[in-house]
């Protein structure tokens, strides 16, 4: 199985990305995963025309056969031993899993319903570029808890 987590936007203040790629090189131990930053749609920041740009550039980068999960407010929020269950039944399944997480304003309605399933991380609002950590090291920490390591303790 394939993990992907594909989102809108870099972190261009440098206090988010290092540690990303930390808890994507840990991943890298337990299944092939992969970090995907697209382009913001800047030129109409703010607008719905922007999260229509963003949910196309998205969808252009999503294969047909992947299994898509949307990161929402809306969706359904997990402990993290529930992930780790949820993570091992997408595992099971045996299709390549992509998260997808929007821009500032969030993903548009066509992406959205591309989803398999929503995931929300909190009920509260998480900066865009913070809850792609908050979700890498969830991931991480989901695999650990299926294999029995002290991680999650």
């Amino acid at each position: 199985m394939r993990l992907r987590l594909l989102a809108i936007g870099k972190d261009r203040s440098g206090l988010y990305a290092p540690a990303v790629a930390e808890y994507a090189t840990r991943l890298e131990r337990y299944l092939r995963f992969e970090v995907v930053e697209l382009p913001e749609a800047r030129k109409h920041a703010g607008t719905s025309r922007a999260k229509e740009e963003e949910g196309a550039t998205l969808l252009a980068r999503i294969d047909p056969r992947e299994y898509v999960v949307a990161l929402d407010e809306r969706g359904s929020e997990y402990t993290s031993v529930e992930l780790a269950r949820r993570i091992e039944r997408w595992l099971h399944a045996g299709r390549d899993v992509a998260l997808v997480i929007g821009g500032a304003d969030g993903l548009s309605p066509e992406a959205l319903a591309r989803a398999g399933e929503k995931l929300a991380l909190s009920r509260m609002t998480l900066a865009h570029r913070l809850a792609r950590l908050v979700l890498v090291e969830q991931l991480y920490r989901a695999m650990t808890i299926l294999r029995g390591e002290p991680y999650h303790k």
